[in-house]
């Protein structure tokens, strides 16, 4: 093939391989389902450029790169998948000819071509036929049986076969293949030989599985060493800009003037989402009713786009607040601050890996995180809930968070109750080992250098102490805050006032009354008790007209009863402190508190918890 460098690196990278003669077999896993950049003097004749314009690259589908482009020398090409069967590409008179020798006995399996034990097996046969006749053609066999044989080919031998698999994942899925049945294990143990056979090894034959996650194909054949495991990535960038340019040059001429900002702003935009991806955004955008590309529009849909193609694994964070918003946690609010500098700066080494916020609830950890979002400038997702009761499958939604995480080039992950969907080292008990693969595939993501300044980790949980101390290593989650009730009477008024405008309560700072002696509210028992106040307040529609805010808050003030679960959030307080990793995030109460009075008080605290 010519051309080479113009090629994706991990075609490269399987055209290596495969010449080292050291690899027969290639799982392309990750953006699949996407356009290829094919060199134009590379590509098939017959095919069309994207818009019908010629350029010096072109964009096709994956598995017609594959068919046209990476083998497009070979003699023969078949494409097999579940729905519409067995396909010769190219080399179909030898193909068809062979199936027509076959045996009367043999026609049932033909007419269930489409079923994957079927197809497999016709693969196989017709593999094994070439490899027989390949053999002849050495001088490698001789006699009547290998006479018969030649006798159907009506041509010579094919020298070099490709056979792509399309929705793998359909034909050896996730699981132990003896459960999932006779067929199942059948499929498994021919597609392992074909990786494995050295007599395929040493032919021109190469078998190529497609699917877009790796932990939705069978165990055995993803640990299989043989196989070379190749992932196509989301465009770069860089990537994106190429394309973006392709597709002024063609399908969308006036694009430049009716986008409001540059191309290379766009394709940064646009980062993160498929080729395929950023093209219906963009025509959506033009056939929309005001027929351009805004700033704010582009937003709306790449967050749109992105949610979309995770299923609803990630959500974008839209935050009408600023660090302003929140009361209290200076110290805090500073870091982020700085931090929030440094990373607009471009200063990437001099940022942490991530973020721990812990602290009893209702202290404010979700809204902090908001809080930062709002000032941020880079997008902030919330990581939901991955785990699937299907096998493989919680697997397979971590790998396309990461897939779209690496992509987004700059992202804020917000892992909220941390704690519940982390998972264990030690993965065992009735989940199958599941949660310590969570964890284990967690762990390696977030320990990436690589992502330094990239991907930025926020976890917030309650109970830090059932997080991994794995995870909450330098390195991974390099600074701890914690988050705290308030201490003072005047830090008590300042969340009042902070949680009003929050809720949209009129609240002015002047109306708040003093604070009982020895009462705490947490913001979300502050809420509770607006809400309350409002309440009262809604419902006097006596003669008398309605009465004065401030005596109804002091009232209820007066009647609110503390929470009764002291012995818990006195726990929560103390990991929080025990987990914190620098002293001025704590208050003055906690800074001189030895470690081994908090480790015994919290022994004592265990039992209520």
């Amino acid at each position: 093939m010519s051309d080479i460098a113009e090629m994706p690196g991990w075609a490269r990278e399987l055209r290596s391989l495969f010449r080292s003669g050291a690899v027969g077999q290639f799982i392309l896993h990750g953006n699949i389902f996407d356009l290829v950049p094919a060199p134009a003097s590379i590509a098939a004749a017959g095919s069309s450029a994207v818009g019908g314009t010629p350029a010096a690259k072109r964009f096709v589908p994956l598995k017609q790169f594959l068919e046209e482009v990476m083998f497009g020398q070979y003699d023969v090409v078949i494409h097999y998948d579940r729905g519409t069967g067995i396909r010769a590409a190219r080399g179909g008179e030898d193909f068809g000819r062979w199936l027509e020798s076959l045996p009367e006995s043999d026609k049932p399996m033909l007419e269930r071509a489409r079923e994957p034990a079927r197809a497999l097996e016709i693969i196989d046969r017709y593999l094994l036929r070439t490899l027989n006749l390949q053999a002849l053609a050495r001088g490698g066999n001789a006699g009547g049986a290998g006479a018969a044989i030649s006798s159907t080919t009506g041509g010579r031998c094919p020298e070099k076969i490709a056979v792509i698999v399309d929705f793998a994942q359909f034909v050896v899925p996730a699981g132990n293949a003896l459960q999932l049945g006779g067929d199942f294990a059948t499929n498994v143990v021919k597609v392992l030989t074909w990786a494995n056979d050295p007599a395929i090894l040493q032919s021109n034959i190469i078998t190529v599985l497609l699917t877009e996650q790796l932990n939705d194909l069978n165990e055995e054949v993803v640990g299989n060493p043989h196989p070379a495991k190749l992932k196509i990535p989301l465009p770069e960038e860089r990537d994106m800009v190429e394309y973006l340019q392709q597709l002024s040059a063609g399908v969308f001429p006036d694009l430049g003037k009716k986008c409001e900002v540059p191309v290379e702003v766009l394709a940064r935009r646009l980062t993160g989402l498929s080729r395929s991806g950023a093209r219906t955004v963009i025509g959506q955008a033009l056939t929309s009713e005001a027929g351009k590309i805004t700033s704010a529009w582009l937003t709306g849909m790449k967050k749109e786009a992105i949610e979309r193609e995770t299923n609803g694994l990630l959500e974008f964070v839209e935050s009408g607040f600023t660090l302003e918003n929140l009361a209290g946690s200076e110290a805090i609010k500073a870091w982020l601050r700085a931090d929030a500098a440094l990373l607009k700066k471009g200063a990437i080494n001099s940022l942490p890996m991530g973020y721990l916020i812990s602290g009893r609830i209702g202290t404010g950890k979700t809204f902090l995180v908001n809080c930062w979002a709002g000032e941020l400038g880079v997008p902030c997702v919330v990581l939901k809930n991955f785990r699937d009761k299907w096998v493989g499958a919680t697997e397979s939604n971590l790998e396309k968070i990461f897939t779209i995480l690496r992509a987004l080039g700059q992202v804020v992950v917000f892992v909220d109750e941390a704690d519940q969907i982390t998972g264990k080292r030690d993965g065992g008990g009735d989940d199958s080992g599941l949660s310590g693969r969570v964890y284990a595939m967690l762990a390696k993501e977030m320990s990436d250098t690589r992502n330094r300044g990239k991907i930025i980790w926020v976890f917030a949980t309650s109970r830090p102490d059932l997080v991994e101390v794995d995870l909450k290593r330098p390195g991974r989650l390099d600074v701890h805050f914690p988050m705290f009730a308030p201490q003072t009477a005047l830090e008590m008024k300042g969340l009042f006032v902070s949680v009003a405008k929050k809720f949209g309560f009129p609240l002015p700072a002047e109306d708040i009354p003093e604070m009982p002696v020895g009462l705490t509210l947490a913001g979300n028992e502050i809420e509770g008790l607006l809400v309350r106040v409002m309440r009262q307040y809604e419902l006097a529609d006596g003669p008398g007209g309605k009465p004065v805010m401030k005596d109804l808050l002091a009232a209820a003030l007066k009647d609110v009863r503390a929470n009764p679960n002291v012995r818990k959030l006195e726990y929560m307080d103390l990991v929080a402190v025990k987990e914190c990793t620098d002293n001025q995030f704590l208050p003055e109460a906690y800074r001189a508190m030895p470690l081994e009075v908090i480790e015994r008080r919290l022994a004592e605290l265990r039992e209520y918890v």
